[in-house]
Formats: C-alpha cells, sequence, structure tokens
C-alpha cells in the first residue's frame, strides 16, 4: 500500500495535502497535516480549532463515503485565512440537523459550524468537498 504523501503548492495560494485511507485511524494523520500548515504559517493559534474540525469532517467522510480514499487539503488563500477541506467520491451532501439527547452522533457539523468562521460544500465533478474556514489574526 503506498504510503500518504503531504506536498506544498508550488504556486498559488500556499497549501498543503494529502490523499489517506478512509478509515478512522486517517483523522490523527489529518490532525498532524492541519497542525504543521499552521505552524508553518504562524497560525498556530488556530491549530486547536482546525484539529478538531478537520476531524469531524474526516469522521464524516469515513462514516457516509463511498470510496477507498480520502483528501485533506489546507489551503491559505489569505494571510490570515485558512480552509481546511475534505475530499471525497460521494455526492451525498452532508446533513446539518439537531440530534435527539439520547443520541450519540449527529453533532458533527453542528461543531464544525461553532468553530468555523464559515463552512462548506463544493461540488466536484467526482464528488465533493466538505471545508471550514479559520480566521487569525494578521501579523505584519
Amino acid at each position: 500500500m503506498p504510503q500518504p504523501t503531504t506536498r506544498a503548492r508550488p504556486t498559488g495560494c500556499p497549501g498543503y495535502s494529502e490523499t489517506l485511507p478512509r478509515e478512522p485511524e486517517s483523522a490523527g494523520a489529518a490532525r498532524r497535516l492541519v497542525c504543521v500548515a499552521l505552524a508553518a504559517w504562524r497560525l498556530d493559534d488556530l491549530a486547536g480549532d482546525g484539529a478538531l474540525i478537520v476531524s469531524e469532517l474526516v469522521s464524516n467522510t469515513v462514516r457516509h463515503g463511498r470510496c477507498r480514499s480520502i483528501r485533506v487539503t489546507v489551503t491559505r488563500p489569505e494571510p490570515a485565512r485558512v480552509r481546511i477541506g475534505v475530499v471525497d467520491k460521494s455526492k451525498r451532501l452532508p446533513e446539518l440537523r439537531e440530534p435527539c439527547l439520547g443520541d450519540e452522533g449527529g453533532r458533527g457539523l453542528m461543531l464544525v459550524g461553532a468553530l468555523a468562521k464559515n463552512w462548506g460544500t463544493d461540488h466536484l465533478p467526482w464528488g465533493k468537498r466538505v471545508w471550514a474556514e479559520l480566521h487569525g489574526e494578521e501579523r505584519r
């Protein structure tokens, strides 16, 4: 099985991405990727929220996805704005719902919405990207 790779983009907005197996253990690798990217950009103050957000997005993809792998992306469209995304091949959109008191799951997207400045879904020809944005303090 090929090892996951992390690459910095040579052009466009800065970014990191990694292809991971669609399994629960990939949440740890996704958290590390987010923390490495944020540290490289000196946005360490976003690491806790970013790690929690990517864990929730990966968990949703593991639970509802259809392919063997997922792609985690971390981009920096502006100096203090970071977008964390998880790409899968399912066209099924995530559903924000109100879980009942006794439900064991169903709170992930509510948590993402509470932590992120903004979140959403991009339709792709082969599936979708669910993303969340965090805004840090701009450094001079």
